[in-house]
């Protein structure tokens, strides 16, 4: 009898589709669908990291001030951008400078904000030099 089903839900696309979804392989069935929860994901980015967290902890804190769930701020790999010049313009090859530029990045995600929050954070004003992107 195995043979046999194994037979018709290779042979059947309709019966192979039956019987994914009777194992859980696809979304159809009794299962209940959430509502997507509304996420903002908040890109920050600075030359200076004491001002980077600055940005971050007034936007934690505008976040949670409207009851919103805050998830992080999560530090992202520093990028680093070396340059490296001739000291001098023709001559001495061998004398050389190099020059590093680094740029902080922070993420913080905010979960199911009212839109007064969205207001809220929208109209922060945040110390020069950061930028800041939001995502909804």
């Amino acid at each position: 009898m195995l043979l046999f089903e194994l037979f018709i839900s290779t042979n059947m696309p309709s019966a192979a589709k039956t019987t994914t979804s009777a194992k859980g392989g696809s979304a159809a069935g009794g299962q209940k669908k959430e509502e997507p929860a509304s996420r903002i994901r908040v890109k920050i980015r600075a030359y200076d990291n004491r001002i980077i967290d600055q940005a971050t902890k007034t936007i934690v804190e505008t976040a949670e001030r409207h009851d919103a769930k805050v998830v992080g701020p999560v530090p992202l790999p520093t990028e680093k951008v070396k340059f490296t010049v001739n000291r001098s313009t023709f001559v001495h090859k061998d004398a050389r400078e190099q020059f590093e530029m680094r740029v902080h990045k922070r993420v913080i995600d905010i979960i199911n904000a009212s839109p007064k929050c969205i207001d809220a954070l929208m109209s922060l004003s945040l110390p020069a030099g950061v930028d800041v992107e939001i995502k909804m």
